[in-house]
């Protein structure tokens, strides 16, 4: 047999092969539709919530669900109309997540993907604009570390940008188009004053004051972080902020969500893709092309972030290896935040995450679900947060 012939061979080897996983995925992916639509009508009906199967997954968090779930049949809060509303909203997304981790071919599959990357691409006008913001702080970075005052204004305007950010959330807004997403992203002095009047409780001050009695090579910031895109990208910007051009802080842990969850919350791929994305001159539509300098400040500021990220100065949870001199598996670690469990359980089912969040300079919370738990948890004075009735010292 003469080498063309083999390569030939191979070649229609490797096409067959080929035809056939394409083959298995359209009928997994059949499977998968097939079975979100029966949920769907068990759903609509008030049917029982179904045990979730073993479907391989490394976390075993499926014995976690099931066990909760046989003791909510005991109480007759079984159903989807029944059961408690934490519960029900965290078993929906892990038992979806099995519909895929029970195939060979969309096993790691992101059904969110697309939809995140898409608002996403939409966010360019802000996400220059912003970029260029900070670009202009740096000739002042020196003067501003030591000058607490001027630091509390930027302080201002991170914790409003970080908090608008959130106004991007998939589960919540399902047909925007890319001029409603460019009028929610807006920022600005008039922007930011036109939404005072939905902010229950403001205390930032409260915040600051706290923030400036910290100092020193070894103080950290966690963020437990919501969406990913623009949000994600407000987030990046405030950790920058804060070990950049404050001398209160040394380094900054983002905590994700192990799967896709919510729709649009940060998986460790999602915080990954950010930086690539946002280096790639070709990811945002050309009507959203920046100017020249916009673009380099742009590159500017999340090329630091990447030398961050290789420095360990912004660390994902799910990477880290050890915790107070004890080895710990970071995926692990990061259990508890798709698990169906409210913040006052957290010390009991996830000791090493509380102590590693006890032992944090600052938490910063995000999103829906996070602040309802947390409201919830501190109104019945279950646990015990910081520095107000809406804000004090973690336990």
């Amino acid at each position: 047999m003469t080498m063309e012939s083999m390569q030939l061979t191979e070649s229609g080897e490797d096409a067959l092969e080929r035809a056939k996983e394409l083959d298995e995925k359209v009928e997994e992916g059949k499977d998968i539709i097939s079975k979100a639509s029966r949920l769907k009508y068990r759903m609509a009906r008030d049917q029982e919530l179904e045990q979730i199967p073993s479907d391989g997954d490394i976390h075993r968090d499926v014995d976690v669900y099931n066990a909760e779930l046989a003791r909510l049949a005991t109480t007759h809060q079984n159903t989807w109309f029944t059961a408690p509303w934490l519960f029900a909203e965290c078993y929906l997304y892990r038992l979806f997540r099995s519909y895929f981790n029970e195939t060979r071919q969309w096993r790691n599959f992101d059904p969110f993907f697309a939809q995140k990357e898409d608002m996403f691409k939409n966010s360019g006008a802000a996400i220059y604009q912003i970029a260029t913001t900070m670009h202009e702080l740096e000739p002042e970075k020196g003067r501003l570390r030591s000058d607490p005052d001027k630091l509390l204004v930027l302080f201002r305007e991170m914790v409003d940008m970080c908090l608008w950010g959130n106004a991007t959330d998939l589960s919540l807004l399902t047909h925007l188009t890319p001029s409603d997403i460019e009028e929610l992203q807006t920022v600005g002095m008039q922007a930011q004053q036109a939404r005072q009047e939905f902010i229950l409780r403001d205390d930032q001050e409260a915040v600051w004051e706290y923030i400036k009695t910290l100092g020193g090579s070894e103080r950290r910031c966690d963020f437990v972080l919501d969406n990913a895109g623009f949000e994600l990208f407000t987030d990046l910007v405030f950790a920058d902020f804060l070990v950049t051009y404050t001398p209160y802080f040394s380094k900054v842990v983002f905590h994700p969500k192990l799967f896709p969850w919510f729709v649009s919350d940060v998986t460790p791929t999602d915080f990954e893709s950010i930086i690539t994305f946002l280096l790639s001159s070709t990811f945002f539509p050309e009507p959203l092309f920046p100017s020249t300098k916009s673009a380099a400040h742009l590159k500017q500021m999340v090329t630091r972030w990447r030398s961050y990220v290789e420095q360990g100065t912004f660390v994902l949870s799910t990477n880290l290896k050890e915790v107070n001199g004890q080895k710990v598996d970071g995926q692990a670690l990061a259990m508890f935040w798709t698990e169906p469990w409210p913040y006052w359980n957290m010390k009991e089912r996830a000791s090493q995450l509380w102590n590693w969040l006890h032992d944090s300079d600052l938490v910063i919370f995000k999103g829906d679900l996070r602040c309802v738990v947390m409201v919830i948890a501190i109104h019945a004075g279950l646990i015990d947060v910081w520095l107000s009735p809406s804000y004090r010292k973690y336990g």
